[in-house]
């Protein structure tokens, strides 16, 4: 079964596919979030060595074409947010939220809410029974998940390269 292409969340909000074409804009959204959203928790090394490693347009090609769905949301067709999510082959039951990333200036309007909300649809639509996310064990973002109805499930640092780790909670939402 696929999934649908587009969504219209509101007269505001608008969700699509991602194509290969928005890889620019999806490393845009990064380049402006990440600093606001890890600047206090990571050095300002680690931080640009991150954005490297996984938002050059190289890696987003490559995260695409092995099974990364990417949505962007816009407002007013100005791009607000973008999220990610793959199936895991080998836990057929099992989807993983990889990335959702909303722009300063476009929080609390709602466009991870309603990423997420999408993501959710989609997976149900596949009939996974659950969605696993990974969360900075410092990042506020854990209680935007909590409220969403995830879990802690554990804690694990994750070795990245450079002598870096990803210090995080893998959280899950039961479906």
């Amino acid at each position: 079964m696929s999934e649908p292409k587009n969504a219209f969340i509101n007269d505001k909000i608008f969700i699509n596919e991602a194509k290969l074409s928005d890889l620019q804009t999806i490393q845009q959204i990064a380049e402006e979030t990440w600093p606001v959203a890890y600047g206090n928790i990571l050095s300002a090394a680690q931080l640009r060595y991150m954005l490297d490693k996984m938002y050059s347009i190289a890696s987003l090609e490559q995260q695409l074409q092995n099974g990364h769905h990417f949505l962007l949301a816009s407002i007013k067709h100005v791009p607000a947010g973008f999220a990610s999510y793959t199936f895991d082959p080998e836990i057929i039951t099992l989807t993983k939220l990889q990335k959702l990333y909303v722009l300063p200036q476009q929080q609390g309007k709602n466009v991870g809410k309603n990423l997420l909300t999408e993501i959710v649809h989609r997976v149900k639509l596949r009939e996974k029974q659950q969605l696993n996310l990974n969360v900075n064990r410092a990042n506020p973002a854990v209680n935007f998940y909590r409220k969403f109805g995830f879990e802690i499930v554990y804690s694990e640092d994750i070795a990245i390269g450079n002598g870096y780790f990803m210090n995080d909670y893998v959280m899950a939402l039961k479906l």
